[in-house]
């Protein structure tokens, strides 16, 4: 072999094992896949996964911490449920405490502050144990990560008025980690959102009232309530991006739903909104901006995930789904299905990119479901997804790098026993640094809470 060929062919063994030119520009490994709790449904209308745009799994250094939900034994629902709070450290999970009084209906997100304060959002009923539904006040445990068993206080937000908060929160936790702040969106009906913001000096320094769009449908006299968001506070900015959350307003469309259903309700979740705040001690946050839609064929959108960046860019992910079958051949019949995992870049309100991670038609099959970002020590993007579909029944946790250029690496499969379609992560909206370590929380079809480890290299 010539030195030229010698050179080129040690050039050839480098770059691929860089991973700069080779279908995996990572490994995975997965260090942990076990259960967390075993749950029994409440039939509230909520349950362990109920809070998705939030997370209930924070990571401390070599410490991971989860809440959970316990259903309360002949308690009716609504408030047939008590927050738990797991930790797992060097050996198993390890429940260490009970809500000891508290009644509610929804999970706990949680938050993590620099220094190893542990936060849990709550949201106790101020009801008799055998009423269906009624006030609540929210509240949020503070816990010390070296002694969790013991809340070393309980923080009460300071609302602007006196809000009537119920059972169904809907509410939204993000924490500035570094900063040691956080905020605290909690929804009245469906009017608007209220919100409470906690400085650095442990003072609720502002709060306000965040108004949902004006409804712009024909005959549709109201707001487009705005559910299930991904929250980011940072440098006392917030980001927001939640899906519409109301009773089907096409009247033609709800017409034809209740023939198949005889319910009079069914609820739109077709477009994707985003606001923000340049500075949330203004109170002042910016005009909607709608990212996406599936108005025109009834489809369904999901928020997935929010992380900004250092350069101020926010990246998004989200589900979305083409169009309700039900519908199809009576009043889209020329639309084809499909499913997509999409990613995007906001910057400034406006989006500058947008690409699908993964897009599934009836000729592909195989369709993707929802993701959440994963972002390591030195800034690198990953996102972690679930596929399913095909005439293997295929159901399997993926993984790709979002790169520099915003191309996409060769997706990588997660070798797991139980794939999640339903999860959490530990994140950094939730307090939790950035890590190689991907700390996952979820449920497949059974009744438990799972969690899995994964070393990214």
């Amino acid at each position: 072999m010539s030195y030229f060929s010698l050179s080129a062919f040690c050039l050839f063994i480098l770059i691929n094992l860089r991973g700069d030119n080779h279908n995996e520009s990572f490994q995975v490994k997965v260090e942990a896949e076990e259960t967390v709790y075993t749950f029994e449904p409440a039939n509230n209308g909520a349950g362990p996964m109920w809070t998705h745009g939030n997370t209930t799994i924070v990571r401390y250094k070599n410490k991971v911490f989860a809440s959970g939900l316990e259903t309360l034994k002949d308690v009716k629902p609504l408030h047939n449920t008590r927050w738990m709070l797991f930790e797992k450290g060097r050996g198993d999970w390890k429940l260490v405490l009970k809500d000891p009084e508290g009644r509610t209906r929804e999970p706990s997100p949680m938050g993590l502050m620099s220094g190893g304060r542990l936060l849990l959002s709550a949201n106790p009923t101020l009801t008799k144990p055998d009423t269906y539904n009624g006030p609540a006040e929210p509240q949020i445990f503070q816990f010390n990560v070296k002694n969790p068993g013991n809340p070393t206080k309980i923080l009460k937000p300071v609302w602007e008025g006196v809000p009537q908060f119920t059972e169904h929160s809907y509410r939204s936790f993000a924490v500035d980690g570094k900063a040691g702040e956080l905020i605290l969106f909690q929804n009245i009906g469906y009017t608007h959102v209220e919100w409470s913001f906690m400085d650095s000096e442990g003072n609720w320094s502002a709060q306000g009232r965040l108004p949902w769009p004006d409804g712009d449908y024909p005959g549709y006299d109201g707001v487009i309530r705005v559910c299930y968001p991904a929250v980011q506070l940072k440098d006392r900015r917030v980001y927001f991006l939640g899906v519409s959350d109301i009773d089907e307003p096409i009247k033609e469309w709800k017409e034809y739903k209740f023939k198949l259903t005889g319910r009079k309700w069914d609820y739109d979740f077709r477009r994707l909104f985003f606001t923000y705040s340049k500075d949330i001690t203004s109170s002042v946050f910016e005009n909607w901006v709608e990212v996406s839609s599936r108005e025109k064929t009834a489809g369904n959108i999901y928020p997935a995930d929010l992380w900004v960046a250092p350069d101020g860019l926010v990246h998004i992910l989200w589900y979305e789904r083409a169009l309700d079958e039900r519908l199809w051949e009576d009043f889209f019949p020329d639309e084809k299905q499909s499913e997509a995992l999409n990613y995007a870049i906001i910057k400034d309100g406006e989006v500058i990119f947008r690409k699908p991670i993964m897009m599934g038609t009836a000729e592909s099959e195989i369709v993707p479901g929802k993701g959440r970002f994963q972002v390591t020590e030195d800034g690198r993007i990953f996102v972690f997804y679930y596929v399913h579909g095909g005439p293997d029944e295929v159901k399997e946790n993926r993984m790709i790098e979002i790169k520099g250029d915003h191309s996409f690496s060769a997706p990588v499969k997660i070798n797991l026993e139980r794939p999640l379609s339903n999860f959490y992560s530990a994140n950094i909206r939730a307090g939790s640094a950035p890590s190689s370590i991907m700390d996952i929380y979820g449920k497949d079809d059974a009744n438990e809470m799972r969690y899995i480890k994964i070393k990214i290299k």
